[in-house]
C-alpha cells in the first residue's frame, strides 16, 4: 500500500508589519524570500496559501502543506524562521495541525481478525 502524505495546516495572523508594508513590497518579498525556499523543498512538499481574513477574526491566512517526508517540511520550516515571516514577525503563527487523510481505514485492516 502507497503511503498516504501527510496534510499540514499553518494557521497565522498577519501583524501590523506585514499590513503595513506596500502591496509592492510584501511581492517583492514573496518573490525574493518565500520563492526560493518553496522552489528548494517543491520535489516533496506542495504548499498552497489561502486568506480567511474576511471570515475568520483570529486566523487571517493559512498554508496547506502536503508532503511524504516530514523532513523536508521540517526544512521547510526552519527556513520560514529564517525570514522575517517569524522574525520580525510578519506573522503570528496560531497552530499546525498534521493529519493523514481516513488514516482510520489502515488501522481497520491492520485489525481485522
Amino acid at each position: 500500500m502507497d503511503q498516504k502524505p501527510y496534510t499540514i495546516l499553518v494557521l497565522m495572523n498577519a501583524a501590523p508589519q506585514w499590513l503595513t508594508l506596500s502591496r509592492e513590497e510584501r511581492s517583492t518579498f514573496v518573490e525574493k524570500e518565500l520563492t526560493p525556499i518553496l522552489t528548494r523543498v517543491s520535489k516533496t512538499v506542495q504548499v498552497n496559501f489561502y486568506d480567511s481574513e474576511y471570515f475568520h477574526a483570529a486566523v487571517s491566512d493559512f498554508m496547506i502543506i502536503e508532503t511524504a517526508v516530514l523532513d523536508d517540511y521540517k526544512l521547510l520550516i526552519e527556513m520560514l524562521r529564517d525570514t522575517p515571516v517569524y522574525g520580525v514577525p510578519y506573522f503570528e503563527i496560531k497552530d499546525i495541525i498534521v493529519g493523514k487523510e481516513n488514516l482510520f481505514e489502515d488501522f481497520n485492516e491492520k485489525l481485522k481478525p
